[in-house]
């Protein structure tokens, strides 16, 4: 399997949770407050899955490679995709900060959660399509045979040393209970060049 499979996989599995988060939070403000044992979940997920695990494998390894293949960074690809990592982020932390309010019905609390995990949805939705369609084509046209074996053993180098297999087992059972909890779709099982089923 490509690195970039691997990374599509995972493109899968936030799905799946960003649909969730979109999903507790429109009942939330139907209901006025919010589910914040599945918020606090779901935010978990989104730092320690989609953060430390997957954007770490793009930000350590993928693109340090693209940008050594051509790609500038300051008005090329890897830039766009880094500010918008950064913007997760702060969209995250904003989130973070309304979830006590919000789950005990503060209006302003809920309203807050509310536009910030709307921005997140729309952010990650759209940052994942500009990747799968746009980054990753381009890495494919760069990247030899012996790069990608590369980054896929770099990739299982970072899960094992960084994150650990348990931990990213452990966000792929939360993406599912909550696909579950939700009614979601979960994402297809694959098996990923890391030795994780996504």
């Amino acid at each position: 399997m490509r690195s970039t499979d691997i990374l599509k996989n995972e493109h899968r599995v936030i799905e799946v949770v960003l649909a969730c988060l979109e999903k507790m939070t429109e009942q939330a403000l139907a209901q006025g407050h919010l589910d914040d044992v599945s918020a606090r979940q779901a935010i978990d997920f989104f730092q320690a899955f989609a953060d430390r695990c997957h954007h770490a494998k793009e930000e350590n390894h993928l693109f340090p490679l693209m940008e050594a293949r051509g790609f500038p960074r300051v008005g090329g690809p890897t830039g766009v995709m880094l500010h918008e990592h950064e913007e997760g982020r702060r969209l995250l932390c904003e989130m973070a900060g309304a979830l006590i309010g919000a789950g005990a019905g503060d209006e302003k609390a809920l309203a807050d959660f509310a536009v910030h995990a709307r921005a997140y949805v729309q952010l990650l939705r759209q940052h994942i399509f500009k990747e799968d369609n746009r980054l990753f084509p381009m890495a494919s046209q760069v990247c030899s045979a012996r790069d990608d074996a590369d980054l896929v053993e770099r990739f299982a180098r970072a899960e094992a040393e960084d994150v650990k297999p348990a931990d990213h087992e452990h966000y792929l059972e939360v993406a599912q209970h909550l696909a579950q909890r939700f009614g979601i779709p979960r994402a297809n099982a694959k098996p990923c060049g890391c030795g994780h089923a996504h």
